[in-house]
């Protein structure tokens, strides 16, 4: 693994391809929940990516900045932008710093997990709290451990299984470390990648988020703001900087 992390060039080329269950419908409606939080100040995205979401923001008018670990992720997102480039510092989100006050700061896509400590995840939630205005918001979208679909013992859950793609989750459930094992079929050519995460209960950021000055303010189900309840696979949780 080289200073890109898990997300060096071969992740990259292909990311916004491998991931494209996120359709243009989700990522409208997730760009207009951003925007509407942000209440017109700046937002700052910790682990940007190839731009999924940034870029529309910007395309919103969004005055937007962000954090990424990997610089062959930001490759992929400098090819696609149009006007000016946008603000990116590399490094790690639980400690990098980029300058200005901001009334949003979000991370989404399960990327919360790719910290792989308890400790690394407060810092986290702590460095948002740096970048953030008195009452600025800190979003964070990510899974429910989907551990009710494991039989007592067992370790493993396919999360995917098709002509182009497999994917395996294992979990160890004393320490909530997990790994998610793909296989990617392209062509002649299988693509392997396993990439550590840590996984966390709603109450558990919650608890975080006192730790880091924040006070509970929103969770939902989804982007639809529907219900958050004991049927969702996920959730987006809001808190605002005390």
């Amino acid at each position: 693994m080289g200073g890109d992390g898990y997300f060096g060039d071969e992740v990259a080329q292909t990311y916004d391809q491998d991931h494209s269950g996120t359709g243009a419908s989700l990522i409208e409606q997730t760009v207009d929940c951003l925007v509407e939080l942000s209440e017109d100040g700046n937002i700052l995205e910790f682990a940007i990516g190839t731009g999924r979401i940034a870029l529309p923001l910007v395309g919103k008018g969004a005055n937007v900045k962000g954090i990424e670990l990997s610089r062959a992720m930001v490759q992929k997102l400098r090819e696609k932008e149009v006007g000016k480039p946008l603000e990116v510092v590399i490094g790690n989100m639980t400690s990098a710093q980029v300058s200005g006050d901001f009334s949003l700061v979000f991370l989404v896509f399960n990327t919360i997990d790719n910290l792989t400590t308890q400790e690394s995840q407060i810092s986290c939630f702590e460095n948002a709290a740096r970048h953030l205005e008195t009452n600025g918001r800190f979003l964070i979208e990510t899974q429910i451990p989907p551990l009710q679909r494991l039989p007592f013992g067992e370790t493993k859950l396919a999360f995917a299984s098709n002509d182009k793609h497999f994917g395996v989750d294992e979990f160890d459930i004393a320490t909530q470390n997990y790994s998610s094992n793909h296989v990617w079929m392209k062509g002649e050519h299988h693509q392997y990648l396993s990439i550590p995460f840590r996984y966390t209960w709603p109450a558990e950021l919650d608890l975080m988020a006192r730790i880091a000055g924040f006070d509970f303010e929103y969770r939902w189900s989804d982007w639809d703001r529907s219900t958050f309840d004991r049927l969702s696979s996920k959730h987006i949780s809001v808190w605002k900087k005390r």
